[in-house]
């Protein structure tokens, strides 16, 4: 569980700075995910969880 929460922070931690220093940027792609398709989110969704998966394999393993 600890590290879990370790990743769950990092996360959180690397999402902060990128809103920190490209504000900019962060609302300008927010704007372009509301008009992406459903299906294309759903991918790209599937497609980061997977990519999650294989480094904390590669990782832990």
């Amino acid at each position: 569980m600890t590290e879990f929460l370790t990743a769950l922070g990092l996360a959180i931690v690397i999402e902060g700075v990128c809103y920190a220093l490209f504000p900019n940027a962060m609302k300008k792609m927010m704007l372009n995910v509301i008009g992406q398709p459903v299906s294309i989110l759903r991918a790209f969704g599937i497609g980061a969880a997977a990519a999650g998966v294989i480094i904390v394999w590669l990782v832990r393993g």
